[in-house]
């Protein structure tokens, strides 16, 4: 069974026209009123009569992700096995619903996002400022989730496998704007696969609610905290593989040349003897082989993303 849940705040003027866009594959429909004030639930449910629909209102505002998360709630409840997640606000487009269904289906994804960057030609209705700031958070997202081959993080089109959504800690998954950018941390813990799919995204007359200032306040200490989970989790707690070494040889070596090369200097400092060149080459030389070492785990990293779909193995 496949089902779409469609997040609504601030959303009336676009949710019937979605709706109505939506094509038969579709089993069920579940629409999140999040404390809308335009009380777009309510809308839908006095002029939409589709059978497949059903209305979630929330009585106070959850943010985006918290929204999202009780419609997968419902979702996995009444059977789904594909849950697609359409923003309400008409930037995606839902014939392309199918090709984000596909891929699961058939066995070679667990979960499946938008790419807005795949074509240049695609880019050209993103705003600059989306642009700049997507890129710079694509590879910030790289390094925390261990995705490094997925580009768009913050993009809000996906379809996900049910058995996924069953094996992570929902009620953590951070209910505002952070949320595409933690599932995807979630994700990566249980090594599901994620794929991209290119799509182009449709700028009008809708209003985001997201600012530069809170992204700005917000993510970063978010991501540094997602970032260490994610080596900690990944690399010792369940799995210890050649990267841990790599990594815990390069801080170490790192760390001996650091401490060996700031006591020697404050010791030529405090005497006026300067350092012999014996002694300059012993503490850079750890320094340089540590940062070999980090680099070689990363390059482990960068070729350590899940291959084999997790749903798969779950059957």
């Amino acid at each position: 069974m496949i089902a779409v849940v469609i997040p609504c705040y601030r959303t009336k003027a676009f949710i019937l026209p979605l709706l109505a866009q939506i094509g038969q594959d579709v089993d069920r429909i579940y629409v999140v009123d999040d404390a809308c004030p335009e009380r777009t639930g309510l809308y839908v449910k006095e002029c939409c009569c589709d059978p497949r629909l059903t209305v979630i209102f929330h009585a106070e505002n959850q943010g985006v992700g918290g929204a999202v998360l009780s419609g997968y709630v419902k979702a996995i409840d009444d059977g789904a096995t594909v849950i697609v997640k359409l923003d309400g606000d008409g930037q995606m487009d839902p014939s392309l619903l199918p090709k984000f269904v596909i891929p699961i289906l058939n066995g070679k994804a667990d979960y499946v996002k938008g790419n807005r960057f795949f074509d240049l030609q695609l880019l050209e209705s993103m705003p600059l400022i989306r642009l700049i700031g997507n890129a710079a958070l694509s590879f910030i997202s790289k390094a925390c989730t261990g995705y490094w081959d997925i580009m768009d993080p913050t993009n809000g089109y996906t379809a996900v496998h049910a058995k996924i959504l069953r094996m992570l800690p929902l009620h953590k998954i951070d209910k505002r704007y952070f949320f595409e950018s933690d599932l995807l941390f979630r994700l990566s813990i249980v090594r599901a696969v994620v794929c991209d799919m290119p799509m182009k995204a449709k700028y009008e007359d809708e209003v985001s609610s997201l600012r530069i200032n809170r992204v700005l306040a917000e993510f970063p200490g978010k991501y540094v905290n997602r970032f260490f989970k994610r080596i900690f989790y990944s690399y010792f707690l369940r799995d210890f593989n050649v990267g841990s070494v790599e990594l815990l040889v390069g801080l170490f070596l790192m760390t001996i040349g650091a401490l060996f090369g700031i006591y020697h200097w404050y010791t030529s400092n405090q005497t006026g003897i300067p350092a012999t060149s014996g002694t300059v080459m012993l503490a850079s030389l750890p320094i340089i082989l540590g940062f070999q070492s980090l680099l070689a785990a990363v390059s482990y990293d960068v070729c350590n993303v899940p291959k084999r779909p997790v749903h798969l193995v779950l059957d």
